[in-house]
């Protein structure tokens, strides 16, 4: 665990409210688009209460066995390997399911009883259930705008977790978080804020994605390296967000104008 905790800026009440559903033993969901803070927020949590941090990032091949454990074979002997989901069960750790609704509908069947009253995980090849450690808490994130219509919680599981939403925060803590992490000074933080607010305006482009924070943060820290204004911004923020050639010129002018 690092000595100093990661730079996170509080965008409202989000680490009063997680302080108390640690303390209540309660399952949390952190909502949110892309790149805006939800996984430094976790780790800054995990820093603040001390706990280890067990960080699962979900696909469409995550299954329950993934997290729960399985057999293997080791020379002439089959033994039982815990996966990272019972190990944080045991030891009180919080575990966070990055983007949940990726993962095998068997993820969302094993967690349940863990995010009730019974706080405990049922571990069906051992035919043994666990109670988990007084400290353990399962905390998981969900894209709802990219994942609406395609892969969304069932309003039964969602309804299992304490809700925390994240949104793109106000221009002035976006440009603070970007001269906090980069080092690259106020006036060029607020244009690359103005850039990204530009295009999260343009509705019109049919964007999956838009600008996040991470990606201003990235273009910053190639320009504080000393890669030019333009190209940076281009690989970072113009290139990651469509493959489509007249989109991305028609952001490259915009970006190059206002850089």
């Amino acid at each position: 665990m690092p000595l100093s905790p990661p730079f996170y800026k509080p965008i409202a009440k989000e680490i009063e409210v997680f302080e108390h559903t640690y303390k209540n033993k309660l399952p949390v969901l952190l909502k949110g688009p892309t790149g805006t803070g939800k996984t430094r927020f976790i780790e800054y949590m995990a820093h603040q209460l001390g706990k280890k941090l067990i960080t699962i990032s979900c696909h469409e091949e995550t299954s329950s066995t993934d997290l729960i454990g399985r057999y293997i074979i080791k020379g002439a002997e089959t033994i039982w390997i815990d996966g990272p989901l019972t190990k944080a069960v045991k030891e009180g750790a919080i575990i966070y399911l990055d983007e949940i609704a990726e993962a095998r509908p068997d993820v969302i069947v094993a967690i349940h009883a863990l995010t009730d009253h019974r706080r405990e995980l049922f571990i069906d090849k051992l035919g043994e259930t666990i109670k988990a450690h007084r400290d353990f808490m399962l905390v998981a994130s969900f894209n709802p705008g990219y994942q609406k219509g395609f892969k969304e919680l069932k309003p039964s599981t969602r309804q299992r977790f304490i809700a925390v939403s994240f949104q793109y925060p106000s221009p002035k803590i976006e440009s603070e978080i970007i001269e906090n992490e980069t080092g690259v000074t106020e006036a060029l933080a607020r244009k690359l804020v103005n850039i990204a607010n530009k295009i999260r305006n343009l509705t019109e482009l049919g964007l999956t994605e838009t600008v996040s924070t991470r990606l201003l943060v990235d273009a910053a820290k190639l320009i504080h390296s000393g890669l030019p204004k333009r190209l940076s911004v281009k690989v970072a923020v113009v290139e990651p967000l469509t493959d489509d050639e007249e989109i991305a010129t028609a952001l490259t002018d915009l970006c190059d104008l206002m850089i």
